[in-house]
């Protein structure tokens, strides 16, 4: 079986998340979208309902497994006989911070990171951007899955 590892606070899932995911599908027999516990991070959405707004939006989907963890990645991925990691890609800076990580994670473990680029009308989308547009009462239509909008009118 070809198991994806999606990881990210997902504070909160955005459209950039949804698109790399679906895309993903194609790719692997299952993805688990790996929601990470920080402790030292604030973030907008408490992790229950972060992990509510991933269930909703893939709630038809079988090959989606959502799961939260706590300390390396690649601890993760071995605990869940993951092969692959999934990220996606924005812009430049991206590729450079991601390879960087990419290259630790492989050189720690057997995983190989699958890059897939965000696709264009996506590309500009952030957690922290919709974080900003809620903060400030923005419209968030067009940024994230219909199932964080519900909750946050």
């Amino acid at each position: 079986m070809r198991r994806a590892v999606f990881p990210g606070s997902f504070d909160p899932i955005t459209l950039g998340h949804y698109d790399i995911i679906e895309r993903g599908l194609t790719l692997f027999d299952e993805i688990i979208i790996a929601i990470g516990i920080n402790a030292e991070k604030k973030y907008m959405f408490p992790l229950e309902e972060r992990t509510h707004f991933i269930k909703e939006a893939f709630k038809d989907e079988p090959k989606i497994k959502v799961m939260t963890y706590k300390g390396l990645t690649v601890d993760f991925c071995k605990k869940q006989q993951a092969s692959f990691i999934l990220r996606g890609l924005r812009n430049p800076a991206d590729f450079e911070f991601e390879k960087a990580i990419a290259h630790t994670n492989r050189k720690m473990s057997e995983i190989e990171t699958v890059f897939l680029l965000t696709s264009s009308g996506k590309s500009y989308i952030s957690s922290s951007i919709v974080r900003d547009v809620i903060r400030h009462g923005g419209d968030v239509t067009g940024l994230v899955p219909d199932t964080v909008k519900i909750l946050n009118k």
